[in-house]
């Protein structure tokens, strides 16, 4: 009996060692496993590239997986926890944000994402885009993207002398929410009238080169645009005063342009060209000019404050690439 109890107790050892030996062999597998899962996570990778445990859980708190790999991609620099944080962050522009920022370095992010995403860290005029016409109101054309000298807006209408001086065009839904704002207005003391509203490619060729002979190419640069880079030439754009104040130099002083200011909005008109966001749009404030986006698109500018370059590169470019 002593000496099958001894038997016993061995069997009972070793099957204990043996389990032990499996415990020991799980747990080494699963943290051998853990630590390979943890190599292949960002926050190891943004380690190894150089940032803090904290510096790499704000970029991964703040940031998607594309933001993330193309972070990784670029050397080391603090300032992009920064940027992320910046409410109109474009990840395919961060190599350009911080290339900028190295060469303007009293700039502040805010103004650095705006700058970098409308294109303004490149010169005016030599870095063409196409623009994209199948956006319809919500094509963008600026100095940097341009129309083709045969564009032509369809469904243009003429514009009731009534509400413009002769030989004026929009298209047809842009004349329509016109008259809806001229309605309005009138109703509080303001009549409205277009003076300038569709230009062919040629018309705008003459208006650009008749500045330009008389006040030279910077200054033309700045109050008008070259052919092909107008909104004009969209039939989207129009130049509108009050009947009884119709000069460029006073319109922005005028209870109708704070009227348009507050009001233009809610018919899908948006100021084109705001005061203060020269370095945004390429051109000095006008305060007669407006462009139509669309009731919602003009809404969300407003509420905003953002010009119509920002809210393209962000809201249509930048989801259209996500």
């Amino acid at each position: 009996m002593k000496k099958k109890y001894k038997i016993k107790k061995k069997v009972l050892y070793s099957g204990l060692i043996f389990i032990g030996i499996i415990f020991i062999a799980i747990f080494l597998s699963l943290k051998i496993y853990n630590n390979y899962k943890y190599k292949q996570s960002y926050e190891y990778k943004l380690i190894e590239h150089g940032y803090t445990l904290e510096q790499a859980k704000e970029l991964e708190k703040n940031s998607k997986e594309k933001d993330l790999n193309q972070i990784l991609k670029l050397s080391r620099n603090e300032n992009i926890i920064t940027f992320l944080k910046e409410k109109y962050y474009i990840t395919n522009n961060l190599e350009r944000y911080l290339n900028y920022q190295d060469k303007n370095k009293d700039t502040s992010t805010k103004d650095i994402v705006a700058i970098v995403n409308v294109n303004r860290d490149f010169d005016y005029y030599k870095h063409d885009i196409d623009s994209d016409i199948s956006k319809n109101e919500l094509l963008l054309v600026n100095k940097y993207y341009k129309l083709k000298e045969d564009f032509e807006p369809i469904n243009l209408v003429n514009i009731s002398n009534k509400y413009a001086y002769q030989n004026n065009q929009v298209i047809s839904i842009v004349n329509d929410a016109f008259v809806s704002m001229w309605n309005a207005a009138n109703e509080n003391g303001y009549k409205l009238i277009i003076n300038s509203s569709y230009r062919s490619y040629k018309s705008q060729d003459d208006v650009y080169n008749n500045l330009k002979a008389s006040k030279g190419e910077k200054n033309a640069d700045k109050q008008a645009a070259r052919p092909g880079y107008s909104e004009h030439q969209t039939g989207l754009a129009i130049d509108v005063f009050e009947i009884n104040n119709q000069l460029t130099s006073t319109f922005k002083d005028s209870e109708a342009y704070t009227w348009l200011k507050n009001n233009a909005y809610l018919y899908g008109f948006i100021e084109r060209y705001p005061e203060d966001k020269e370095n945004i749009t390429g051109y000095a404030f006008e305060s007669w000019h407006y462009r139509y986006v669309g009731i919602e698109v003009a809404k969300i500018i407003h509420d905003e404050d953002i010009t119509y370059d920002e809210y393209y590169a962000y809201y249509i470019e930048n989801q259209a690439n996500n």
